[in-house]
């Protein structure tokens, strides 16, 4: 049984309505949790500071929202997106918005990210300088450019490292002014489940990016190992806590993320059991709000 097609919502939407639709509300915790977990890590070391954390909260939105602007307008470019599309509604490929007001949003939206980013770079130094301007980068070249990685394959790492690895890191280096060896290990399992986001997305798209030319790792590797993509990177996320706790470099309040294990378990099933096409959507929602709810957890128990 699959899921009716779900059908593009009106243009006689209020352009409020349709900008919130560009922004994808649903990405957004991505950016946001790996801000809390480093401000966690970076806290419990050296001492909360809030408007940094604040700060970096709104900056890291920022570029989340940016950069789903980019996609949206750089899929449509290059025929990716078209009306066979299985996922939400894109802003850009269903007229709703027109190429030129995009592009514009994404030009002010990454310009208010730098805004913010100048107060990061005077608390911070240098350090926060050159992730902010390889994230803006990055973000524009996800789709985008002359190369775009994200058509290549590289689209799993880039997020791995940058919702996971630099922006839990960074968030830590904001609070502690130190590069630590357990902020790298708690970016891990926030890096993991970010990914396997993308991953079922990129799953359920498998058949048109490829038809597309799209040159995802899913496409690269097939729906199989995809498939088994997706279960490692959670059995991995949920090995870090218990290694931390185990070896002493955290608590047991650290163990508090294995609580969501009733969530994650059914989408293992699921995604292992050869669900496909539309009715991946709601694993690629409840992957969304595992990665939250971890996230949340796990930012509680680094702060014991």
């Amino acid at each position: 049984m699959t899921a009716p097609a779900a059908h593009p919502p009106s243009a006689d939407l209020h352009p409020a309505r349709l900008w919130l639709l560009a922004s994808r509300p649903a990405t957004l915790p991505a950016a946001a949790v790996p801000v809390l977990v480093g401000t966690a890590v970076g806290a419990a070391e050296g001492g909360l500071r809030v408007l940094p954390a604040l700060a970096a909260l709104v900056a890291s939105l920022l570029i989340q929202v940016a950069t789903n602007f980019a996609n949206d307008y750089s899929d449509f470019h290059r025929g990716a997106d078209t009306p066979d599309r299985l996922g939400p509604t894109r802003v850009t490929q269903s007229g709703l918005l027109a190429p030129g007001e995009v592009r514009r949003a994404i030009i002010v939206t990454f310009g208010l990210a730098a805004l913010v980013g100048l107060y990061l770079v005077a608390v911070g130094g240098w350090p926060i300088l050159a992730i902010g301007v390889l994230s803006i980068i990055c973000g524009l070249a996800y789709t985008g450019g002359p190369w775009p990685f994200g058509y290549h394959g590289l689209g799993d790492l880039f997020v791995f490292v940058f919702f996971g690895v630099v922006a839990v890191m960074g968030s830590a280096y904001l609070q502690s002014d130190a590069w630590t060896t357990r902020a790298l290990v708690a970016s891990i399992p926030v890096g993991l489940l970010v990914t396997n986001i993308l991953v079922v997305n990129n799953l359920r798209d498998l058949p048109t990016d490829r038809l597309a030319g799209k040159g995802t790792l899913a496409v690269k590797l097939g729906a199989r190992l995809t498939r088994l993509q997706y279960a490692l990177f959670l059995v991995a996320a949920y090995a870090v806590p218990a290694v931390m706790t185990a070896t002493g470099h955290a608590t047991l309040w650290a163990l508090l993320p294995l609580l969501t294990l009733p969530l994650a378990l059914p989408l293992a099933r699921a995604v292992l059991g050869g669900l496909a096409g539309r009715p991946l959507n709601a694993v690629l929602e409840r992957s969304g709000k595992l990665h939250l709810l971890f996230g949340v957890l796990w930012t509680i128990g680094l702060l014991r």
